[in-house]
């Protein structure tokens, strides 16, 4: 009986234990007090499913550091008589991250103003500029060049939108056409009707200047049509204050210094240009002797203000453009012609000499340069001769016509320069 009751007691000790203990854990541990370290399991899902504590961060966007400005313009071109369409790009990136930053951040070109305006300023260097032919292969191609004027309120518009959502601003330029265009030329039946060349192998420094001087003067010049091509009168002053430096000129029987000395290897060649397209010439002027620098004699032109010039008339059916081309390496000066061409044909015959006469002993002049005892060739010597070269053109109708060309050099025993003071040279 009493090993019976004390269990009973135990039992009945336990039990209301146990539910004291449960009834102040319930009391005691409210919801609002848990602190629970987060995890993925007990963390509650985000409404795109994903845990909240592996979320990335938002994105931050990426600093502006240069805009791109880009520009496409028309620029039409003439091939074999014909206009074809074409784009020229361009592109320029404004420079200086922190005013481009500043600009977007802002929504205002004011950081960008200065540099924006050099890029306008820039483009609107380009003035107009008429037809000029090149050779491609075989044919010629004719280009112009429009005039430039950036339409200042639509291209700050085209920036400010590229600030906003990246990628490059388009500007927009207005186009100022030239007076003969392309379209213009391709009109005309502008096209090559011929060509003069010369080589100046050999010539000395003041001479390849004043060749270079003389050719730039002619490039790009139009001769209307019935008028007349004066060299001197399109060349003008033949001095310093004209680009010209001193050189040998023929003075009698033998060389002395002037400006624009090599000035007639410009002559000659636009010479042989108005030669092979059948122009009419109006006044040419060998040269007293034959210079070896011209090759084959009957074909030279001499010029020398105010008294010999080279005249030409274009009687071709429109304007006629003269341009010049040299190339230094190979020491060859071209003179190229271009003007509504007719089916005109021509053909130069060979020159015809006679009455050769051998050349006489050479000449001295005396030059600064020189040391005493010093002797150097200046010029080469050539015999006298007469020359005809006879042209004949044909023209579209079948009708022909024939013209001759002659020339008297007298023989020359070439020149030497020694120094001042050589008695040769009195």
């Amino acid at each position: 009986m009493t090993r019976l009751l004390w269990l009973a007691l135990a039992a009945l000790t336990l039990g209301a234990a146990g539910g004291g203990l449960m009834a102040q854990r319930s009391s005691a541990l409210p919801l609002a007090a848990v602190s629970v370290p987060a995890t993925p399991a007990s963390t509650p899902p985000t409404p795109d499913g994903q845990p909240e504590a592996v979320r990335p961060a938002p994105a931050q966007p990426a600093p502006v550091e240069t805009l791109a400005l880009r520009w496409s313009v028309p620029e039409p071109r003439l091939v074999a008589g014909q206009v074809e369409r074409r784009l020229v790009h361009g592109s320029a990136d404004l420079a200086g991250p922190a005013q481009v930053e500043a600009a977007r951040l802002g929504g205002t070109l004011a950081p960008l103003r200065g540099a924006l305006d050099g890029v306008y300023a820039q483009l609107e260097t380009r003035t107009p500029r008429d037809v000029r032919f090149t050779r491609v292969g075989a044919q010629w191609m004719g280009e112009a060049r429009t005039g430039w004027t950036v339409d200042r309120a639509a291209s700050d518009r085209a920036v400010l939108r590229a600030l906003r959502a990246g990628g490059s601003a388009a500007l927009t330029i207005r186009l100022t056409p030239p007076p003969r265009s392309v379209r213009w030329a391709a009109a005309q039946g502008l096209g090559h009707v011929g060509t003069g060349t010369s080589s100046f192998v050999g010539s000395p420094e003041f001479r390849v200047h004043n060749i270079r001087v003389g050719a730039g003067k002619l490039h790009g010049r139009w001769i209307e049509r019935g008028a007349s091509f004066d060299f001197n009168a399109l060349v003008g002053r033949v001095n310093a204050a004209g680009g010209f430096r001193p050189g040998y000129v023929v003075t009698g029987t033998t060389l002395s210094m002037e400006d624009g000395g090599g000035l007639c290897q410009v002559s000659t060649t636009v010479f042989r240009a108005a030669m092979t397209a059948g122009l009419p010439i109006q006044e040419r002027h060998e040269h007293s002797y034959q210079v070896g620098y011209y090759g084959e004699p009957g074909l030279d032109a001499a010029v020398y203000a105010p008294g010999k010039t080279l005249r030409w008339r274009n009687d071709f059916g429109g304007p006629l453009l003269v341009q010049t081309e040299w190339n230094m390496e190979g020491g060859r000066l071209d003179v190229h012609l271009f003007a509504r061409t007719d089916g005109r044909r021509v053909t130069i015959g060979a020159p015809e000499v006679s009455g050769t006469i051998r050349p006489p002993d050479p000449t001295f002049i005396a030059d600064p340069a020189m040391k005493p005892g010093e002797t150097r060739r200046v010029d080469m010597p050539a015999p006298g001769a007469r020359v005809k070269v006879v042209r004949q053109i044909t023209r579209a109708d079948g009708t022909v016509r024939r013209d001759v060309t002659r020339s008297a050099y007298r023989a020359w025993g070439g020149v030497f320069a020694v120094a001042p003071g050589d008695e040769r040279a009195q």
